[in-house]
């Protein structure tokens, strides 16, 4: 079944802006450069306002912010190496701490390893607004030359463990977003995803587009799953990638409130198309979002995405790129938002 709903996925073509040319002049603001996309069977992320896709994910621009090139370049505008200032940059998340109550990602149940505490931020610091729109974090500027791998867990887990043994043997960590009911399916797989030292992201409940849930609708798709993570493993997750990349402003204020980041992509593996994997390798390593501060987009069930993986890596590497979880890429607080959802700490 997971192999034909990924077979069966994006017939659709998407015009996509991701966060783009640090360099390049934006358009006017207010301009919106959202596209609708038909969906069918696995996550499109999208970025406007109740973006209707059918379940492949295909990072956008924020809708209502500026866009910087056209619709043809849309999703391709490079991020190239941003040249924000280090003098008093936040520490980032996932620097280890002393965990007391209110800290996340501690108090990992028995028979699972314990990951650095995180103190979520002051929310008074967190700016996410952009021309009145609300944004989650497509990708984040640093003068470090460091990536985010994030992988979707919606479907099977034939390739989580292939995927787990890869990563161990580059000694890296990255990010999966689960959805509740993969982590009822296969509470085995959380447990071993969060052992290996990987950060475990809310993907929601239900999979839905969260733009058309009232708010409490909205929390209950976030805490349903959060609660089920706690109870296998102690962990409290702390980041949320909405499904099919949809949101709305309420939507990052709800993620506030609950204690959660809302992430999404700059750079889409485009893994669930299944065309190989050279396709996978050319799509990551040539795109032209690609550079410090990216956050990089895969799922745990395409076709190619386990085979992929270690060539991937080795590219990404030979390109001079540190590969970290989300955790380790994003301020904590203390930052603000450009038109094109890159996080940027304040001065």
């Amino acid at each position: 079944m997971k192999r034909k709903n990924l077979l069966l996925a994006c017939m659709c073509a998407v015009f996509l802006t991701g966060c783009g040319n640090h360099n390049e002049s934006a358009q006017a603001a207010g301009e919106s450069a959202a596209s609708s996309t038909a969906e069918m069977g696995t996550e499109t992320a999208g970025i406007s306002e109740g973006t209707g896709e059918a379940g492949t994910e295909s990072a956008g621009t924020p809708e209502g912010a500026e866009t910087a090139g056209t619709a043809e370049d849309a999703g391709e505008t490079g991020v190239e190496a941003a040249e924000a200032e280090n003098a008093g940059t936040p520490e980032r998340v996932g620097t280890p701490g002393t965990e007391s109550p209110g800290e996340l990602g501690g108090n990992a149940a028995e028979g699972t390893a314990q990951k650095p505490a995180f103190v979520f931020g002051d929310k008074a610091t967190m700016n996410n607004n952009v021309n009145g729109r609300e944004l989650p974090i497509y990708c984040v500027e640093t003068e470090e030359k460091k990536i985010a791998l994030s992988f979707d867990a919606a479907w099977g887990n034939e390739d989580t463990a292939e995927l787990l043994a890869i990563l161990k043997e580059h000694d890296l960590h990255v990010t999966f977003f689960m959805t509740g009911g993969w982590v009822e399916s296969y509470p085995e797989d959380v447990k071993a995803i969060l052992e290996a030292g990987h950060d475990l992201g809310n993907h929601s409940e239900n999979h839905k587009n969260m733009s058309e849930l009232s708010d409490e609708e909205k929390k209950e798709e976030i805490l349903s799953v959060h609660q089920k993570v706690k109870e296998i493993t102690g962990y409290d997750m702390f980041l949320f990638r909405p499904p099919y990349g949809d949101y709305d402003n309420a939507l990052i204020d709800v993620l506030k409130d609950c204690g959660y980041y809302g992430i999404q992509w700059d750079v889409d593996s485009l893994d669930w198309k299944n065309e190989g994997v050279e396709a996978i390798l050319e799509t990551v390593t040539e795109h032209k979002n690609l550079g410090n501060g990216s956050i990089i987009l895969c799922h745990n069930g395409g076709e190619y995405t386990a085979e992929a993986l270690d060539e991937l890596i080795l590219a990404l590497e030979a390109q001079g790129y540190e590969i970290v979880p989300v955790s380790e890429l994003i301020y904590p607080d203390n930052y603000h938002m450009d038109i094109q959802g890159r996080q940027i700490a304040d001065e």
